[in-house]
C-alpha cells in the first residue's frame, strides 16, 4: 500500500513560470514568541532547488474544536500575490542557497 503525503504539493503557474508550494505551517500559538502565529506556505520553482517560506500575518484566533485549515481552503489567487511578493523582495527562486523567509500580509502583498 502506498504512503501518502502528510504535505502535498500543489503546482501553481505566476507570471508564466511554473512553481509548486505547500503548506508549511497551520496558525498556531507559539510559545517560544508567546504570541499567535499566522500560516506559512513553503514555495519552490519547479526547476528550482531554493525554497521561500512566505509567512502570513495571524488571523483571528480559531475557535476550540474548529477543524483544521486545509491547503484547497487557501485561495490561489493569494498565493500567486504571496509569490509575486517574494520575488519583488529579492527571493531569487532558481539560485542555489539557503531557504528564504518572506512575511507579507494578509493580501499577500
Amino acid at each position: 500500500m502506498a504512503r501518502t503525503k502528510l504535505n502535498p504539493e500543489f503546482p501553481i503557474t505566476v507570471d508564466g513560470d511554473p512553481y509548486v508550494w505547500r503548506l508549511q505551517r497551520q496558525p498556531q500559538w507559539s510559545s517560544d514568541a508567546a504570541e499567535w502565529r499566522g500560516m506559512a506556505i513553503a514555495v519552490r520553482h519547479v526547476e528550482g532547488q531554493r525554497e521561500a517560506v512566505v509567512e502570513f500575518p495571524p488571523g483571528p484566533q480559531r475557535r476550540y474544536g474548529a477543524p483544521q485549515l486545509q491547503p484547497s481552503h487557501i485561495p490561489t489567487d493569494l498565493v500567486a500575490r504571496a509569490i509575486s511578493s517574494a520575488i519583488a523582495a529579492g527571493w531569487e527562486p532558481l539560485s542555489r542557497g539557503k531557504t528564504v523567509a518572506i512575511v507579507v500580509d494578509a493580501e499577500g502583498r
